[in-house]
């Protein structure tokens, strides 16, 4: 294997494990910044007020887009296990 071989197949590893957790992530950023600006306008400043909202809020997120991330690992997975052969082949030269 090449050096450019595998830090393009790291790069894509990382892409995509960034692409699946952004939906879950903005969703957790966006529920935190508006429990955050509910607690400095009420003054309640309560841990579990931020936390269970959160939590919700990406569980829900997660049930909304678990078959997009199931597509999207099940195309990379595939595609890795398609392509071993061609990756043992080259690997020895």
């Amino acid at each position: 294997m090449t050096p450019e071989f595998v830090v393009g197949f790291a790069r894509q590893s990382i892409e995509l494990a960034l692409l699946i957790s952004l939906p879950l992530l903005g969703v957790g950023l966006g529920v935190g910044l508006i429990v955050s600006i509910i607690q400095a306008a009420t003054q309640l400043q309560e841990a579990t007020l931020s936390f269970i909202p959160k939590i919700v809020a990406m569980f829900l997120a997660l049930l909304v887009s678990f078959p997009w991330i199931m597509d999207k690992l099940l195309t990379y997975t595939s595609g890795i296990f398609l392509n071993f052969p061609t990756y043992i082949r080259h690997g020895g030269a």
